[in-house]
C-alpha cells in the first residue's frame, strides 16, 4: 500500500469518526442504563485504570523530562485539584526540561 497525503488525511478523518461514534454510542448506552452505586464504582475504577495504563509506561520507559513532568503534574494536582492547570504545568515542565537539557 502506498501512502499519499490523501491516504493520511483519510486515515485521520476515519480515526476521528470512529472516536466520535464510540463517544456518542457510550453516551447513548449510559443514558439508558440506571446508574447504581455498583455501576458508579465501576466507572470510577475504569477511569483510574485508564490513567494508570497511560502513566505507568511513561514513567518506566520515558526520559527524564517525562518523569519530571509526571512529578510536577502530580504535585500540582494534589495541591490545587485543578486538572487543566496540572496538565498545563506538566506540558510546560516537559518542554522546558527538553529545551534546557537537550
Amino acid at each position: 500500500m502506498t501512502l499519499t497525503p490523501l491516504t493520511g488525511i483519510l486515515v485521520i478523518v476515519l480515526m476521528g469518526l470512529v472516536a466520535y461514534v464510540t463517544r456518542i454510542a457510550g453516551a447513548l448506552i449510559m443514558s439508558r442504563m440506571p446508574i447504581s452505586k455498583r455501576v458508579e464504582r465501576f466507572i470510577y475504577a475504569m477511569s483510574g485504570s485508564a490513567l494508570v495504563a497511560i502513566v505507568v509506561p511513561l514513567a518506566v520507559n520515558g526520559d527524564t523530562a517525562a518523569r519530571v513532568s509526571l512529578v510536577a503534574t502530580s504535585l500540582v494536582m494534589i495541591v490545587t485539584r485543578k486538572t487543566l492547570l496540572a496538565i498545563l504545568v506538566g506540558i510546560l515542565v516537559a518542554a522546558g526540561w527538553r529545551a534546557v537539557f537537550r
